[in-house]
Parts: C-alpha cells; structure tokens; sequence
C-alpha cells in the first residue's frame, strides 16, 4: 500500500482546505483510513479516521469544522477542513490500516498553515 497525499498550503483564519490522498496497492487489505497531523515537538495527533464500513471520528478540536470523505472507487481519502484556525498549523498526514497485522502506512506529510 502506497499513500501520496496532497492539498496543503497557506489560508488565513477562517478559510477553507482540502486535503486529498491517493491510494494504491493492496487497496482491498484496508480498513480504516485517516487524517493525523504533527506541530514540531509534540506527537502525532488524530485528527480523523473512517472505517471502510463508513464509521468516522474526529478529534474533538476539529468536530464541525473537518469532514473526512472516502471514495473506494477513485481509492482516495479527503479531508475537507472549513473554519481553519491558527492552532490547526502542522503537517498533515494521511494513513491506511490493513484489516490483518494490524499495520499502518502513512503518506508523506503536507504541510498546513493558518494565518491569524
């Protein structure tokens, strides 16, 4: 399983991003798919997941702002972040959990940046 993600860049307080992560690979071994992100000098943090059977979570400092999309036919994952806010500034990343092991792949991490 490969992950290539894409979207970041630089919006103001308020604005819109959409984050999106193609996928390839074994693409049937995998259950959930997810957004974490990471600010330097703290760990990577959950922001949302989806099973394959539809089920979403969400960290609680993005509920009503973030909404993640999964679409198994073009095999990609989206992130679609409204009402972005200062203290959302970090490195996106996307990832995939396969049904057995478990095992977890993660794309590179894009970059996101919020002006005040």
């Amino acid at each position: 399983v490969q992950l290539q993600a894409s979207g970041g860049g630089l919006v103001q307080a308020g604005g819109s991003l959409r984050l999106s992560c193609a996928v390839s690979g074994l693409i049937l071994s995998i259950n959930i798919m997810g957004w974490y992100r990471q600010v330097p000098g703290k760990e990577r943090e959950l922001v949302a997941i989806q099973t394959r059977g539809g089920i979403t979570n969400y960290a609680q400092s993005v509920k009503g702002r973030f909404t993640i999309s999964r679409d198994t036919v073009k095999n990609t994952v989206s992130l679609q972040m409204d009402s972005l806010k200062p203290e959302d500034t970090a490195v996106y990343y996307c990832s995939a959990t396969t049904y057995t092991g478990p095992r977890t792949v993660w794309g590179q991490g894009t970059q996101v940046t919020v002006s005040s």
